[in-house]
């Protein structure tokens, strides 16, 4: 991709209230647009991080067995009058159709999940069952802040899971806890999984996982004896301020998994004969993930002053190649020969390069723009480089840049994509 003809370029400016650096450098790198508060369009740079975490995600939900579905994001009202939470869900946008008929804009699925399973789940042996679905959200948040941290349309991966019994359930849970774990670990997070309260579906106990950051909203209670982590609604409050006892840390909250037992499955009347002939009680699961809010808290986790640190695996492109060309036309040809053959070479077995290829821009303003924008890796052609036939490369986290031939280019940057990440975290 060419950068002269990318849609949405680097900006000085950004949201009057953004009030945290994934709002703030999403904006100025170009990644997003807002076009009011907690509402996001996703430019194409953007749009390229949002879809590789949502890819990690299917693939770790995909590995644990679940099938993607799409329900719709309008609900009639009735679903939510069996589950009586038409009233009781506060943040849900609710509109009127076509002969007074009442729906909302989905901020949850299981009103929708559970008569879906119903209508094709008749036995036993149709069970376990688990579901998912990648997804726009909507809530009426009163306060939308910190970006795509929280929003009032935003995306979100909900699974859900039926089992006949507690230990198949169990067994899920633990299975889609690791699964998590995964994600998180692959989109360059080091998530913490936090025993949370139930909630009002449950007594017992969730899980959140908790990324640890200063910019954190959230506070992580780490019991210093056991290591146990919690988040603060289940500590008593006379010890939330225990350093002693607990090493207390702010985070973000980037995802969240919790037993349903049977409130919905109940309420939808969802039962089915077991082996003997009985009815049996479903048990339920959700799990949830929320792809922008990933990519909100990787920027909040991996930046400097200069800009975004975009882990390999998410990056919206491998590479960032920087041409600087001169006053010399004939230098200014093998400069773009040179880059031209490379960007084939580089495409050709499959990296993904975004060429700085603008004329009369200085090589301070596009290092600049490379650095906010955060691709990983940049290379640098220039008249300089070209009379050692290499090219100048540099990691986003590294200071200095070095040499590489340009014939061994190709093959430096399939070892450097099959390598360990190496991050710096704000």
């Amino acid at each position: 991709m060419r950068y002269s003809k990318l849609f949405g370029k680097t900006t000085k400016d950004a949201p009057h209230d953004a009030d945290s650096a994934n709002a703030r450098l999403l904006t100025q790198g170009g990644f997003i647009n807002q076009v009011t508060a907690g509402v996001y369009t996703y430019l194409p740079l953007g749009l390229r991080v949002l879809a590789k975490i949502k890819a990690i995600v299917r693939d770790e939900m995909d590995k644990l067995g679940a099938q993607e579905v799409l329900m719709p994001t309008l609900h009639p009202k009735q679903l939510y009058d069996a589950t009586q939470r038409w009233e009781k869900i506060d943040v849900m946008f609710k509109l009127e159709g076509a002969g007074g008929k009442e729906y909302a804009l989905s901020s949850t699925a299981e009103e929708v999940i559970t008569p879906l399973v119903k209508a094709y789940a008749h036995s036993y042996r149709d069970f376990p069952v688990a579901l998912y679905q990648i997804q726009d959200k909507f809530r009426n948040e009163p306060r939308a802040k910190s970006g795509l941290l929280r929003g009032r349309e935003f995306s979100m991966k909900d699974l859900y899971s039926f089992h006949l019994t507690e230990a198949d359930f169990l067994d899920f849970y633990e299975k889609a806890k690791a699964a998590y774990l995964a994600v998180y670990r692959r989109c360059g997070l080091d998530a913490i999984v936090a025993a949370a309260s139930g909630g009002v579906f449950t007594e017992k106990n969730s899980h959140e996982f908790q990324v640890a950051t200063p910019a954190g909203e959230d506070k992580i209670y780490i019991d210093r004896k056991t290591g146990e982590a919690m988040n603060k609604e289940i500590v008593p409050e006379a010890d939330q301020e225990n350093e002693e006892k607990y090493e207390i840390m702010k985070s973000i909250e980037v995802g969240n998994i919790f037993p349903l037992e049977c409130r919905f499955s109940n309420a939808f009347d969802l039962k089915v004969p077991g082996p003997d002939g009985k009815l049996v009680d479903i048990l339920m699961g959700c799990y949830g993930i929320g792809p922008s809010r990933v990519m909100g808290s990787i920027v909040e986790v991996h930046h400097d002053d200069r800009g975004m640190i975009w882990p390999k695996s998410v990056a919206p492109h491998h590479v960032h190649l920087v041409t600087l060309t001169g006053k010399d036309e004939e230098a200014n040809g093998r400069i773009q020969e040179s880059a031209t053959s490379l960007v084939d070479e580089l495409e050709d077995a499959g990296t993904e390069v975004l060429w700085d290829d603008r004329e009369g821009v200085s090589a301070g303003e596009k290092f600049a723009d490379a650095d906010l924008i955060g691709i990983p890796l940049r290379l640098v052609i220039s008249t300089k480089s070209l009379a050692e036939g290499s090219v100048e490369w540099k990691e986003r986290y590294e200071q200095d840049a070095r040499l590489v031939k340009l014939e061994n280019v190709a093959e430096q940057i399939h070892e450097w994509l099959e390598a360990p990440e190496r991050l710096t975290s704000h």
